[in-house]
């Protein structure tokens, strides 16, 4: 149901499986705010620790962009217990996996161990959170690792730049204007005392919330998890600042000039809801309805049937506090990005103007189902939807009840919805364009 534009949470497939059955938990606070979720499940001997802390690019400095993305990376580097560079060699050398991942909204850093070593993993996490070491050769290190990966992922990579120009250009005032991965120029400039800060800010007890699944003894764990981390410290309550967008009321359109790209793209964006909304997830549908794969409306009639367009995508980009549904194609000559929007423009009418069928809502019906089975199907995708349902919208058990919601969806609303969000005067159109001084070399 929730999708994203780059996979950023590619985990390891070592968990036992969940059925399509109620995800049981148990949670309490640790005095220092620490949120704990326990979730027993012995049918594999694996256990992942996992900790989210509620910080993500929306959190930053607009003069000192990218430093939660940076801190996925720094807080690798090493603790005051565990030297520099041993951080994956102790956790490969037990058997164990281990990675982290940054969205605007949230961080994300977790183990999987042979159940054995669940004390090592609470360790860890707990050396992460009270005894990082930040210095300087550990900042120096990891901003060359970032640009690296920033040259990689995104400078060197063919429309590598879709999701931080649709960003910009559909956000204002909100942090959700910046790119996760940040600016060079703004890590260059940071001094270590910054890092320090926003460490200290940020990276607290009450602000992270701690996920222990698979085979273990609760009772042990709960022993283990009081003497790693009860004695951290609870840090200073964080004061968020909220942000609102002025309604979309005209068609924005922008350009950008790619040098790795050869073919023009045009990209179509429509700014929707927080994805704690009952819209976000009538909008999901929608989504799926007209591009999801290749038997979706759009990509049938653009690509298969007119050949509009070489190729043809679509996402939904929920986020905490708005999202973006993103329609992105390759026009094919002789037809223009003009020829490519018309066509979508008619099909989101005809969604607008007519219901959908009773046999194709209940294809979608049953495409959710399968979609809510595969997102519990393993331990590391149970963690991170407890984590993730706990923390950024509030209600841990809607990893069992989220379901319901898309049952209740019906025909009607996705007319409306579709009919609310999805107008040509409430969007982003975007030229995305190879590079006018290639073209003409």
């Amino acid at each position: 149901m929730k999708k994203s534009l780059i996979a950023l949470s590619a985990l390891l497939m070592l968990g036992g499986t969940a059925h399509a059955q109620k995800v049981a938990f148990e949670e309490y606070d640790l005095p220092n705010g620490l949120h704990v979720i326990l979730h027993n499940d012995p049918s594999a001997p694996v256990v992942i620790t996992s900790v989210m802390y509620h910080v993500g690019a929306k959190d930053e400095n607009p003069e000192r962009t990218g430093f939660a993305h940076f801190f996925e990376h720094l807080l690798f580097e090493g603790t005051e217990n565990i030297k520099r560079g041993e951080w994956f060699k102790i956790v490969t050398g037990n058997g164990g996996v281990n990675n982290a991942n940054t969205t605007d909204d949230r961080t994300y850093y977790y183990e999987v161990f042979p159940s054995n070593n669940l004390e090592l993993g609470l360790w860890m996490e707990a050396e992460r959170m009270y005894h990082p070491v930040i210095n300087q050769i550990g900042v120096d290190t990891q901003n060359e690792v970032v640009k690296e990966e920033k040259r990689l992922r995104v400078d060197n990579q063919p429309y590598g730049q879709i999701l931080a120009e649709v960003k910009k250009n559909m956000f204002k005032v909100h942090p959700y204007r910046w790119a996760t991965i940040g600016s060079m120029d703004h890590l260059d400039a940071a001094k270590l005392e910054e890092f320090q800060a926003f460490f200290k800010k940020f990276y607290i007890p009450n602000n992270a919330v701690l996920v222990v699944a698979g085979d273990f003894e609760k009772a042990q764990a709960k022993k283990w998890i009081q003497k790693y981390f009860g004695a951290i410290p609870k840090g200073t309550p964080i004061t968020r600042q909220t942000y609102t967008e002025a309604p979309i009321t005209t068609t924005i359109k922008a350009e950008f000039q790619d040098p790795n790209i050869q073919l023009p793209m045009l990209i179509s964006s429509y700014r929707t809801p927080s994805m704690k909304t009952r819209d976000a997830r009538v909008l999901d549908m929608i989504s799926t309805i007209l591009s999801d794969g290749k038997s979706s409306r759009l990509y049938k009639k653009i690509v298969d049937d007119k050949k509009v367009a070489l190729e043809l995508g679509a996402i939904s980009f929920n986020q905490e506090d708005y999202g973006t549904y993103i329609i992105y194609g390759l026009p094919q000559a002789p037809n223009t990005s003009e020829d490519f929007i018309r066509e979508i423009d008619e099909e989101i009418l005809k969604l607008q103007n007519e219901l959908i069928s009773e046999k194709e809502m209940q294809k979608l019906q049953n495409k959710y189902e399968n979609q809510f089975v595969n997102q519990n199907s393993t331990i590391e995708g149970i963690a991170d939807n407890l984590a993730t349902f706990y923390m950024l919208y509030g209600d841990i058990n809607l990893i069992n009840t989220e379901i319901d919601i898309y049952r209740s969806i019906t025909r009607e609303e996705i007319r409306d919805v579709a009919k609310k969000y999805l107008n040509p005067n409430q969007r982003l159109l975007l030229d995305y364009i190879p590079s006018k001084d290639k073209a003409q070399n």
